[in-house]
């Protein structure tokens, strides 16, 4: 399984950014998939994740109301949709997959990681 992720960028703080991911395979509807964030010095933490069929979804406190993840099984797609932005928004973000049923919170949960895109928000 390949992931390409992209769409990130430089945003003014309250401005808005989608985030894409592309996945390589047949199998893309058979997996669990998301996206994390990494600030330099800091772990990774989850950003939101979404089910396989796309009805079920967990989203980090921070960004729920904020951030909106959704997928399409048709395209190999999965989507992050980022409004509100703000400068502690600032990370890497990866797109991340795993065959699991189980929308996990830790990194280690997820098999499969993109190469990142960074996401800048100026105050």
């Amino acid at each position: 399984v390949q992931l390409q992720a992209s769409g990130g960028g430089l945003v003014q703080a309250g401005g808005s950014l989608s985030l894409s991911c592309a996945v390589s395979g047949r199998t893309f509807s058979t997996y669990v998939m998301g996206w994390f964030r990494q600030v330099p010095g800091k772990e990774r933490e989850i950003v939101a994740v979404i089910s396989q069929n796309g009805r079920r979804s967990r989203y980090s406190d921070s960004m729920k109301g904020r951030f909106t993840i959704s997928r399409d099984n048709a395209k190999n797609t999965v989507s992050l949709q980022m409004n509100s932005l703000k400068p502690e928004d600032t990370a890497v973000y990866y797109c991340v997959a795993d065959s699991t049923y189980a929308l996990g919170a830790d990194p280690l949960d997820y098999e499969y990681w993109g190469q990142g895109t960074q996401v800048t928000v100026s105050s």
